[in-house]
């Protein structure tokens, strides 16, 4: 007769039960450094004790998401900064769990609080302070140069400056052929991108 707690295979047959497998150990699948543990401990021992809280701007300065305090507390008071969905002051307390969105020099940062702290640390450490749930950043345009002159090439000549302005965007193509003075109705060419020197101005 068949033991009680034996399983059984499709067949109706007995199968053997590993006693290790019933109760198995949960894995990190991403171990972290030596080092960034060392940091996140520390980081973690000079974070709030028991019954203390961590205000929101000096949250998000310490893991990086904005360059100083001062900006963390700028954006609270702008309206850029929300933990799970409501604009919060400078001064809130944020907890373990909490979902923080900031608004920072154009692109939106989505993380949700899993270590507290107060001290800065550096970006590896910061990393394991958050789960990342933002998204990507948008691509960055291409810029073409701005009409970057030699070293000691002396100031630009008004051909140099219509090209520059022209790679810049600031002014459109020269005007067509426009009328000469004097009589017979000559013409001359404008002052279009590369030709003459012209202001585009009849001649006294």
């Amino acid at each position: 007769m068949a033991s009680e707690g034996a399983e059984y295979d499709e067949a109706g047959d007995t199968k053997a039960v590993d006693p290790k497998a019933a109760d198995p150990k949960p894995v990190d699948p991403k171990p972290v450094d030596p080092k960034v543990a060392a940091a996140i401990a520390a980081a973690e021992a000079a974070g709030p004790q028991s019954g203390q809280t961590v205000r929101v701007d000096s949250w998000i300065w310490a893991v990086r998401l904005v360059k100083t305090r001062s900006l963390g507390a700028t954006a609270c008071r702008g309206g850029h900064v929300r933990v799970n969905g409501e604009r919060v002051k400078p001064a809130h307390a944020v907890r373990v769990g909490d979902e923080v969105r900031v608004r920072h020099e154009g692109r939106e940062r989505v993380v949700v609080v899993t270590r507290l702290i107060r001290k800065r640390v550096g970006a590896p450490v910061a990393a394991q302070c958050y789960i990342d749930n933002s998204p990507p950043p948008p691509p960055r345009e291409a810029v073409a140069p701005a009409g970057i002159r030699d070293r000691g090439a002396g100031r630009p000549t008004k051909r140099d400056r219509r090209e520059m302005e022209r790679l810049r965007g600031l002014a459109g193509p020269g005007p067509g052929p426009v009328p000469g003075p004097g009589s017979g109705g000559a013409f001359r060419l404008g002052p279009g991108p590369g030709l003459g020197s012209g202001s585009g101005k009849p001649r006294p």
